[in-house]
Parts: C-alpha cells; sequence; structure tokens
C-alpha cells in the first residue's frame, strides 16, 4: 500500500485506574510537555476500577497547554449521540480545540446490559454507530435546523444543534470488519485499530477496503489518517515488532508509514520512562526516518495525485 503523506504524530493509551488517579494525570502531563501529540483513554463504563473517561478527558485538557485528548475509543452503546456531541464540543471549546473523538461500535455486551445499555449484535453495532454519526455531527452544525432523526436505533425528534465545537474535531473509528472499514473510508478522519486485534499482516488488506469506500464516497483515500495503538518494551532485547532499543522501535514504524501507511502511532504506556523514551527518542527518529524515506523513494504524499485533490472493537 502507498503512503498516504500524512503528517506523523505520537500519542499514549493511557490507563484510567482509579486507584492510580493522581499517577494517570501525571503521565499525561509529562506527554504534553514532553511534545507528545495526544493523550487517549479506553471508555468501559462498567469497570468499577476505571475512572469515568470524559471526566478524566476533562481534567486532563485542564491540566495540559498543547497535547489533544481523546477517547479511545467511546463505548457508543452507554453514550446517547446527542449528549456525546455536546460534550465534546463543550469540551473542545473549553480546551481551545484539542478534543478528537475516537468511536466504536460496542463489545462485551453483557457488561453493557449488566449497566442498562441495549444488548446488539455486532451487525446492529455498526447500524447505531453509522446514525450515531449522523446525529453528531447534526449536533455540531450550528448552521443548521432542528434536528430529526427516525432510525433503528435512535430518534431524535427537534433537538437543536449547539454549542459549536472550536474547531473540526476528527472522528476515528476502531475498525477490523469489513462493514467497519466501509463505514471508516466512506464518513470518517481516521482509522483507529489495536495492535492485539489486528495483525501487522492485515494492514494493507484493511486499507484496500478503507481505500475503496472512500473513492465510491468520492472521497480521497488520502483524507482517512491511519492510526494505530501500539504496545511493547524498550528492554526486549530485539528480535520482535517493538521489542528492542528506541532505534530498532524508530526503524519498525518508519517502515510501517512508509510501506502501509500508518501515521500515528499511539503508545500504551504505563509509566514515565515510556512515554519519555517514546516521545524523545522514537518519535523525533521516526520523524527524521521518514521524511528521508519520503525524499530517497521519491514517495509523494496522495494528496497530491488523487483527482480532485483529507477502543475500539474486534468484533464489528
Amino acid at each position: 500500500m502507498p503512503d498516504y503523506g500524512q503528517d506523523l504524530q505520537f500519542g499514549v493509551f493511557l490507563p484510567p485506574d482509579a486507584a492510580q488517579a493522581g499517577e494517570v494525570v501525571e503521565l499525561a502531563e509529562l506527554a504534553d510537555v514532553s511534545g507528545l501529540d495526544l493523550v487517549t483513554f479506553q471508555d468501559h463504563p462498567y469497570q468499577p476500577r476505571f475512572l469515568d473517561t470524559w471526566t478524566l478527558l476533562s481534567v486532563v485538557a485542564a491540566r495540559t497547554t498543547s497535547v489533544r485528548v481523546a477517547p479511545n475509543v467511546i463505548n457508543l452503546p452507554l453514550r446517547p449521540p446527542v449528549v456525546l456531541a455536546r460534550s465534546v464540543a463543550s469540551l473542545d471549546v473549553l480546551s481551545g480545540g484539542r478534543v478528537e473523538l475516537g468511536l466504536g461500535a460496542g463489545a462485551f455486551w453483557e457488561a453493557i446490559a449488566a449497566v442498562g445499555g441495549p444488548r446488539l449484535t455486532p451487525g446492529q453495532g455498526v447500524d447505531a454507530l453509522a446514525e450515531a454519526l449522523t446525529i453528531i455531527r447534526a449536533v455540531w452544525d450550528t448552521g443548521g435546523g432542528a434536528i430529526r432523526h427516525d432510525g433503528e436505533h435512535y430518534r431524535v425528534h427537534g433537538a437543536k444543534p449547539g454549542p459549536a465545537p472550536a474547531h473540526d474535531v476528527e472522528v476515528w473509528l476502531g475498525a477490523y470488519k469489513p462493514r467497519m472499514l466501509a463505514l471508516t473510508g466512506a464518513r470518517a478522519d481516521g482509522w483507529l485499530p489495536s495492535m492485539g486485534y489486528l495483525e501487522l499482516d492485515q494492514i494493507p488488506g484493511c486499507n484496500a477496503a478503507i481505500d475503496r469506500a472512500a473513492e465510491e464516497a468520492g472521497r480521497g483515500p488520502h483524507e482517512i489518517r491511519r492510526m494505530l495503538n501500539v504496545m511493547g518494551r524498550f528492554d526486549g532485547g530485539g528480535g520482535g515488532f517493538l521489542q528492542g532499543p528506541p532505534r530498532e522501535w524508530a526503524e519498525q514504524l518508519a517502515e510501517l508509514t512508509l510501506t502501509d501507511g500508518i501515521s500515528t502511532y499511539i503508545l500504551a504506556a504505563g509509566s514515565a520512562d515510556d512515554v519519555r523514551r517514546f516521545a524523545l527518542e522514537v518519535a523525533p527518529a521516526v520523524r527524521e526516518l521518514v521524511l528521508a524515506g519520503r525524499g530517497a523513494g521519491g514517495r509523494a504524499p496522495v494528496a497530491q495525485e488523487a483527482p480532485g485533490a483529507a477502543g475500539a472493537t474486534p468484533f464489528a
């Protein structure tokens, strides 16, 4: 697959552990001052040991100055779309335009049902997410009229749009299966899968599915940011993907960018040392290698070539 020519971004995926709430916020602050682009948190409202994701994102946004914050990914079945859209827009305004939205169709349906949410099939989850996308963007469009949506999963009768977010909030989908990949290509701003649910050799096929859907929707494939939640060890001794020293990480991630178009890497980090190494050693080296590779390989960003031309769940 091509290099889509997107700018590189780096972030962290921090554990929302209620027993270590202070340490979690401190790691987010460290990511901010270390120059990372994103701080993200998973969203599992049925987990009693986890902090509420939206409350945590709000605290982190208040305690940082430049890093963007996002759920990774939001548990849509437990977040009504109108309320979610207003939460996103409100925090975006209060943070000065530093919020993005990762969305998932849902999984772990017994746990969702246990706290009062719907029990959906995977297919129904995708249908509900597609409806929610329409509603969320209608709420953000303050130039539109009253919102009316009569769907299978959501009904909105006359809700007024607003508030408007401070910037064009990106919507990233945690997608693995054909229908979710197609929805990503047709309507999302980014694709956000996770290692552990996705093998590296599956990326080209997923990219191809997203690209086809984008083109069928009249979009350029370069319009969809390709992202990846990654995990690894800096003391692993080498011999595997992200199992060696920072320079080896940089070489492996740069190759993934140049061959498969991944442009955003979000590290599952649990320590200050991991955050520092990723921010200060890995990220600059990846940028250097990709810049050199794009020049040496003559790779032009797809954006210049395209005609007319921007938590995922493993079960959808």
